[in-house]
């Protein structure tokens, strides 16, 4: 499956903000070289080779091969985090919101695994400016779960002795998601995330798990 073919919660990735289409076709082609081969093993005559452009063409669009990788980090950063605040600030309960959220981010973690895995696992690559605008949106999807468990603490129905602690391991868990799904697997991603989002409400012990959670 192509990166863009790759869906999560059925709908595709078309990258549509990233233009002209020339500068898309190059970015969904580092993508799938980064995937592929890591970053550092990747050249920019790769990148433009898979895009059906010359070296030249490339430069047109990026100056450098880490302003790809910028780029796709930033816009997938983005993507994630908007995936699971909207989950995390729905209504319900503080286990709801939880299931709700450790499901959606799971569902793009598999859905765009591709991506994500570029997303996720490429950040050393970056330089130091770059990398601390990256790092400055991770600090919000973990702020967005850690809220939710705290204030699940709060109301009673978690028990977690260590909230911090706790968000890591979370989060460390709904992003290796992104290292080994397959989408010729024996699960999709609706079913993956419905199980993470059970195992989570039983580290955290809910009082009650949300309806349907558990997959």
């Amino acid at each position: 499956m192509s990166t863009a073919e790759e869906t999560a919660d059925g709908g595709t990735q078309p990258w549509a903000e990233v233009t002209p289409e020339a500068a898309r076709r190059l970015l969904l082609a580092a993508v799938e070289a980064f995937a592929e081969r890591g970053y550092h093993a990747t050249t920019t005559r790769d990148i433009a080779g898979r895009a059906g452009m010359s070296p030249a063409a490339l430069y047109i669009h990026y100056k450098t091969k880490e302003e790809l990788l910028h780029r796709i980090s930033r816009i997938g950063h983005e993507k994630a985090l908007d995936v699971l605040r909207t989950a995390a600030r729905g209504e319900g309960t503080a286990a709801e919101r939880l299931a709700g959220a450790v499901s959606s981010f799971v569902r793009w973690h598999a859905g765009q695994h591709t991506v994500a895995r570029v997303v996720q696992y490429e950040l050393d690559a970056l330089g130091p400016e770059s990398r601390a605008e990256i790092v400055a949106l991770r600090r919000q999807v973990d702020a967005e779960v850690r809220g939710i468990i705290e204030d699940g603490v709060a109301a009673g129905e978690f028990e977690v002795p260590d909230v911090r602690g706790t968000t890591l391991a979370v989060l460390s868990l709904c992003i290796d998601v992104a290292r080994w799904f397959r989408a010729e697997g024996p699960r999709t991603p609706d079913e993956v995330g419905a199980l993470y989002a059970g195992l989570v409400l039983r580290m955290v012990e809910a009082r009650t798990e949300a309806p349907g959670a558990v997959g």
